[in-house]
């Protein structure tokens, strides 16, 4: 699955907006992670390993996206961000 599917895959899962930080993700996380847990409900095995999964592929991503800033990429995900360099001096 290419990255920004799987991306967009895990955020619905943790129900999270597209502009998200790392702290949001992590407090989303382990609010579902306490309603999910198998030691709570033995139900919800499943939708426990759909959290690991989407909040490890969103980590990865936050990480490794650190570094990758450009001009381009930077408009791509936020797009205000072209309109506010307009009126920097």
């Amino acid at each position: 699955m290419q990255t920004e599917a799987r991306i967009h895959k895990a955020l619905d899962c943790l129900d999270l907006p597209a502009l998200v930080t790392r702290s949001d993700i992590k407090k989303r996380y382990r609010q579902l992670a306490k309603e999910c847990h198998p030691d709570l409900n033995r139900a919800e095995r499943g939708k426990m390993a759909k959290l690991n999964e989407s909040y490890a592929v969103l980590m990865e991503y936050i990480e490794s996206f650190r570094y990758t800033f450009d001009t381009d990429e930077i408009v791509k995900q936020y797009p205000g961000a072209a309109h506010a360099k307009k009126f920097e001096p």
